[in-house]
């Protein structure tokens, strides 16, 4: 039977051959050191479970829930956004909760894209970024992903060149996979291109409490005349440890928000009640579970920088995000990202993202992820050079990692 028309239009997916190649090394016994999925692994904190397990005790809130949210849930995330980033949101019209920042994008695209639209995407980005529009009926024009002087002359040119016009552009700083962060000079500038060129901004702000060197990474929604072009999303998964619990928010615009609002109202009942109420009062607390959090990437990014340095594979080190954007050595960078992802499973048991599968321009990088402990950290950086050495690459010229900052 032939694809269906929206399937066609997705390419395989890398990151399942990894995934499969890991589970036959762990079926064989193999002790493999996942460094893949961006799956944190550090429990939620008790408080929030404890007040998801009083909640759940009431049968009341068995029932179906709001799908853009309780009241309560979005008055939360209007505060967090007020504490933070000094934004004032309306909850009523400004705010809605969702199944997860991925699925927020996904139904955004659903809601705002016509067949054969353009968005303007960085490449390499999260595949959501372009995958929800192209399943949409969109067409995506990619452009660089770092936030730097080439920015806006690729801007430009997309614009020139792009027929139709453009209707949308995505951003991701701090950015997944290759942790660049913008600064607000950046959004600044391209709000202003946003507002002269009519483009909608996406911006995807899932990691803007994981950061690491004192900077906290800013909002777009920061600058004046954002909220007339843009919606940004954000994500519990990562700065509460709660990626199972599937909960976070679409924020900004009103016409926007109504119009992913309504689309939603149609496929689902919004996350249970008890998750949105532990969720709120996460969002409420007084920000030691958030630290915590940060610190402890804090001190595996470090790990993972210098153990892996020392073993001949360097790192940069990473300004935020729970992600290192790793370039593959050199002896092996003309194998491209997923053969060398295969590579590293089978003769060093460590897993990794191949960079290929967050873009075209991403094959000479792997993605990896901070979601081992410290000690898992050092045992992987062991094993690569182990696997470096028996390769023949060199293990030499090791930048400490007080010059790499």
């Amino acid at each position: 039977m032939e694809d269906f028309h929206k399937t066609r239009r997705l390419p395989p997916y890398v990151f399942e051959q990894v995934n499969r190649l890991k589970a036959s090394a762990r079926s064989r016994g193999a002790d493999i050191i996942d460094l893949g999925m961006g799956n944190p692994d550090l429990p939620t904190p008790k408080a929030i479970v404890d007040k998801l397990v009083e909640v759940v005790r009431d049968p009341r809130t068995h029932r179906y829930s709001s799908s853009r949210g309780i009241p309560g849930l979005r008055r939360a995330q209007a505060a967090y956004y007020a504490r933070r980033f000094g934004v004032k949101l309306n909850p009523e019209t400004q705010i809605v909760a969702t199944l997860g920042s991925k699925e927020g994008f996904a139904n955004m695209a659903q809601a705002i894209t016509a067949p054969g639209d353009v968005v303007i995407c960085p490449n390499p980005t999260y595949p959501i970024h372009a995958f929800g529009f192209i399943m949409s009926g969109g067409v995506i024009r990619s452009i660089q992903a770092e936030p730097d002087d080439g920015f806006l002359p690729a801007l430009e040119r997309a614009i020139r060149h792009s027929i139709p016009k453009p209707l949308a552009l995505i951003l991701n700083y701090p950015s997944n996979p290759t942790a660049h962060v913008a600064s607000l000079d950046f959004y600044k500038d391209v709000v202003a291109f946003a507002r002269k060129h009519e483009l909608i901004i996406l911006s995807d702000l899932a990691y803007s409490e994981i950061y690491f060197d004192g900077n906290p990474p800013p909002s777009v929604l920061q600058v004046p005349g954002a909220m007339d072009v843009t919606v940004e999303f954000t994500s519990m998964s990562k700065t509460f440890s709660m990626p199972g619990w599937r909960m976070g928010f679409a924020v900004g615009n009103e016409r926007l928000i109504s119009a992913l609002t309504r689309v939603k109202s149609y496929l689902d009942y919004g996350a249970f009640t008890p998750i949105q109420v532990a969720a709120t009062a996460a969002l409420n607390g007084e920000g030691s579970d958030i630290a915590e959090v940060r610190e402890i990437y804090h001190r595996r990014r470090d790990v993972m920088v210098d153990a892996f340095g020392k073993a001949g594979w360097k790192i940069p080190a990473p300004a935020a995000t729970m992600f290192a954007w790793a370039p593959i050595p050199e002896p092996f960078r003309h194998m491209g990202s997923l053969e060398f992802s295969k590579l590293l499973i089978e003769k060093a048991e460590v897993a990794v993202a191949p960079g290929v599968g967050f873009g075209e321009h991403g094959d000479d990088y792997v993605r990896l992820a901070l979601v081992e402990n410290e000690h898992r950290i050092r045992q992987a950086a062991r094993s690569i050079k182990r696997f470096l050495a028996t390769s023949g690459a060199p293990a030499d010229n090791v930048i400490p990692l007080s010059a790499r900052r």
